[in-house]
């Protein structure tokens, strides 16, 4: 089990699964939204999360054009867990306070679209594009 929270501790949730792998996005979108390389992220089914404390202090944007979402804390700001597709969440792996002791960086996707200061340093296997299974 995994638990994790916002920067202010305003909003606490669980995952009932062991995590392990981390996935680095470095899109454009990502590192305008988090205002660094991308975002790293633990890919998870829906049903071994949950919320418990704070859901309502939840806030969303959308961009205008409806094809990327982000959830964060309406009060310290902290980006939180969010649909991924209609079975999975993904989790921002800096949220997680307990049971990240087996994260390591499995996959960076968008790589052909990471900033050009960007210099990626670790194992993780590198895709182009997103996740290619």
């Amino acid at each position: 089990m995994a638990r994790g929270q916002c920067n202010c501790g305003a909003v606490v949730f669980e995952i009932d699964v062991d995590i392990s792998e981390v996935f680095v996005c470095h899109c454009s979108i990502c590192r305008k939204s988090t205002g660094s390389n991308g975002i790293a992220v633990v890919v998870i089914d829906n049903d071994v999360f949950r919320w418990t404390r704070g859901e309502e202090q939840i806030l969303t944007w959308k961009k205008p054009d409806g094809d990327w979402q982000t959830w964060f804390c309406r009060v310290c700001g902290s980006p939180l867990p969010g649909v991924n597709d209609e079975s999975r969440k993904f989790v921002p792996a800096g949220l997680i306070t307990d049971g990240s002791e087996s994260l390591k960086v499995a996959h960076h996707i968008w790589v052909d679209s990471k900033a050009v200061w960007d210099d990626i340093g670790d194992s993780g296997k590198q895709h182009r594009k997103s996740f290619e299974g």
